[in-house]
């Protein structure tokens, strides 16, 4: 199988909503902003077809080892236990940025796998803060919840090489555009992505703040450890599927 080369998209139709899904979405504005979470139901997903979907978001050599979580009413839990120090999930929208305007849209399905070196931080950030929300916490509660488990290494600091796979054919990441695109995402503790050439023109590295999506965040921001996600488009699903040259 040949390898995915990187693919270039233009750095201003994409933008973060990380954690990503912490997932990268194609935001242009347009969307309907819905300013309160829907019933936990509309959220939830069988179990099979969750540990499928999530499972999807990388190569099959990585993810038939890979630790698979699902949600349930009050969180995230484990419902495969791997061997390889992978972790894949799928992402719902509010386990992202507070401020993305697609955070409450139940179809946000998005299938993510981290790697040993993102999974301490970036999967434990994605269940606190899927934990809280479901739980009723503000937002102000959840940001000061992480704080603290940053603080006290309850959550340890970001490790280097920390990457996410979000390969999956079947991923619903935004309303926007095709609502899908195969890519990596790279965590790295960095407040900008200027050593990277993220976002400059014909770059094929797209970058944004984890916190954050929108600006306006700067002092908020500030006050967490800084995380830069940067992103690389693949041309290929992790079926090994080629990509549309037209998705996003």
């Amino acid at each position: 199988m040949q390898t995915a080369q990187p693919k270039t998209f233009p750095a201003r139709t994409l933008s973060f909503a990380a954690c990503l899904l912490i997932a990268t979405a194609s935001f242009t504005g347009q969307a309907q902003e819905a300013t309160h979470m829907a019933p936990v139901d509309a959220y939830l997903m069988d179990r099979t077809a969750e540990i499928n979907l999530a499972r999807s978001a990388a190569p099959p050599s990585i993810a038939k080892d890979a630790t698979v979580l699902v949600l349930t009413r009050k969180g995230y839990e484990t419902a495969v236990k791997g061997t390889n120090g992978f972790v894949c999930y799928v992402g719902r929208g509010f386990g992202g940025a507070p401020d993305w305007p697609e955070r409450w849209d139940p179809k946000i399905k998005a299938a993510a796998c981290d790697n040993p070196s993102a999974a301490p931080t970036m999967t434990a950030l994605l269940k606190l803060r899927t934990a809280m929300t479901l739980a009723g916490k503000t937002d102000a509660e959840v940001m000061d919840r992480i704080k603290t488990a940053l603080r006290t290494r309850e959550i340890p600091p970001l490790a280097a090489g920390a990457i996410c796979y979000m390969m999956s054919k079947n991923a619903y990441l935004s309303a926007q555009g095709d609502h899908n695109m195969a890519h990596l995402m790279f965590y790295v503790p960095e407040k900008d992505g200027t050593t990277w050439g993220a976002n400059l023109p014909g770059s094929p590295v797209i970058g944004g703040n984890y916190w954050y999506l929108m600006p306006g965040h700067e002092a908020e921001a500030a006050a967490l450890p800084p995380i830069s996600v940067f992103l690389v488009a693949t041309s290929t699903f992790s079926d090994g599927s080629p990509v549309s040259p037209h998705a996003m």
